[in-house]
């Protein structure tokens, strides 16, 4: 079994402001759960100011000496911000009543100290993503926390609002609070970071003062060597003969979906397998939803074969013969409770019987003809799914994202969460779906789901910056994922 994270050791001065950086699953998020009292490790030790840190039990003693600001708020959105500074910590009369009144002024001062004008007895539901970011931070300093732990506090921030951000950072720094800051843009811990830790697969591979340590330096430490197996599979397949370049099986024209994805547009061609990458929060996922049916874009035309799709119908989708595979199995791509059967051939139930009923036979023999060609390891096709490894699951999402015979085929990281064995058996299925014609694009920013592919469109904060043709680098191509430069 692997390590989330082995042999770490990170020390970060009093008032310094440190960059947590690496790829996805390099363990950031292990060791935010250990810093914050979460997680226990196996060995070594915590310690906060040369004192160790307390038992895991003891949570209002680690709220004393550490902090998390996490992407999803913690406050409660239907108390007042009052309320929510002060949690557990009001100010009470003889007898406990609440001095409601001093709980207030008490709010006014600290948040005054930011500069920010706050109505405190407002509920915190109605603050924006800056508001109740400055809630939470100034939260923790009241209860005397000195160690405090930004995660992507920027994900959600316009751009003033994120110079704002840093600014209050730099002026806490000056007063002795302690920063670690964890961002996939790359581009802003130069900004508001002195020192750099880089974890790759749970180890700490680089650590430096930020000037020591250049962009490049820094794509270099998260990616290593990547590449391995991921290179040597970077191909590119012959595309079948009299193919309309006109005429593509997906094209995306100027789609626009909220503040999320603005104005994208792309052609995936018969037989041909693009990526399209970007950070969490880029917009690439929901590109590959509305194409799937599951958003209905702002604007903007989404063509299959030529011909416009309505957008957001998945059926209509699926006729016009679109296949996906969501991200997330367990909440999206199986019911637990139904059989393998079921579960594949949910997307041919017309093909199952006549006027809508479904004949037991036909559907064990169409199940049966899938299990045989992914190589499905079960006892039966009325095995309840569930019960089925991780990757047996995948083959079988797949399986049924490939029962209706698409031309164009959407897959949200294929290959998550399976075995080596299993990954490879899905490339091989992706390969042999574009080698019949089928369009393949693969939204993920996993350097292996994207090694199958011609070339990778890489989304940035809601639009494409960068296209890559087979023969990339994995640095050139992270850097382009991370915002730096335009990946050439």
């Amino acid at each position: 079994m692997s390590q989330a994270l082995s042999d770490v050791s990170m020390r970060v001065p009093v008032g310094d402001s440190r960059a947590l950086v690496g790829r996805n699953g390099a363990g950031k998020s292990t060791l935010v759960g250990v810093l914050t009292g979460i997680i226990a490790p196996d060995s070594g030790r915590v310690q906060f100011g040369g004192r160790d840190a307390p038992e895991p039990a003891e949570r209002q003693k680690w709220r004393d000496r550490v902090a998390c600001v996490y992407q999803k708020s913690t406050l409660v959105p239907t108390l007042s911000v009052a309320e929510n500074l002060l949690l557990n910590a009001q100010p009470a009369a003889r007898g406990g009543w609440i001095r409601w009144g001093a709980m207030r002024r008490e709010a006014e001062r600290v948040l005054a100290g930011w500069g920010m004008e706050l109505d405190v007895e407002q509920d915190c539901s109605r603050l924006s993503v800056e508001q109740r970011q400055i809630v939470e931070i100034a939260r923790a300093l009241i209860q005397g926390t000195r160690f405090i732990i930004l995660d992507e506090p920027t994900a959600e921030l316009e751009g003033r609002e994120v110079r704002r951000l840093f600014d209050r950072i730099a002026h806490l720094q000056a007063t002795g609070v302690t920063f670690l800051y964890i961002s996939h843009y790359l581009e802003e811990i130069y900004e508001v970071c002195r020192t750099v830790t880089v974890l790759r697969d749970g180890r700490v591979v680089a650590e430096a003062p930020m000037e020591a340590m250049p962009k490049e330096r820094v794509v270099a430490a998260m990616v290593g060597d990547a590449a391995g197996a991921a290179s040597a599979r970077r191909h590119v397949i012959a595309r079948p003969a009299g193919v309309t370049p006109q005429q593509p099986p997906l094209e995306v024209r100027e789609i626009v979906v909220g503040s999320t994805v603005q104005g994208v547009s792309l052609r995936v061609e018969a037989g041909e397998c693009v990526g399209l990458a970007g950070l969490a929060g880029s917009g690439k996922s929901e590109i590959g939803d509305a194409i799937a049916g599951l958003i209905v874009p702002n604007s903007g035309t989404i063509l299959i074969n030529g011909a416009a799709l309505r957008c957001g119908d998945v059926a209509e989708a699926r006729r016009r013969g679109v296949g996906y595979v969501p991200r997330d199995r367990h909440t999206q791509g199986i019911v637990p409770l139904l059989s393998i059967a079921e579960n594949m051939t949910m997307t041919i139930i017309e093909q199952l019987g006549p006027a809508g009923l479904i004949l037991p036979r036909r559907q064990q023999i169409a199940a049966q003809g899938m299990v045989q060609s992914l190589q499905i390891v079960a006892s039966s096709t009325d095995q309840p799914i569930k019960e089925l490894s991780g990757g047996n699951q995948q083959k079988a999402v797949m399986a049924r994202a490939l029962a209706s015979a698409p031309r164009v085929l959407v897959l949200l990281y294929p290959t998550q969460g399976v075995d080596i064995a299993s990954k490879e058996a899905l490339f091989a299925i992706v390969e042999r779906a574009r080698a019949g014609g089928t369009a393949v694009l693969i939204v993920s920013d996993e350097l292996d789901e994207l090694s199958v592919c011609d070339r990778v469109l890489v989304v940035f904060k809601g639009r494409l910056t960068a296209e890559f043709p087979a023969g990339w680098t994995n640095e050139s191509l992270v850097a382009a994922i991370e915002g730096i430069g335009h990946g050439e």
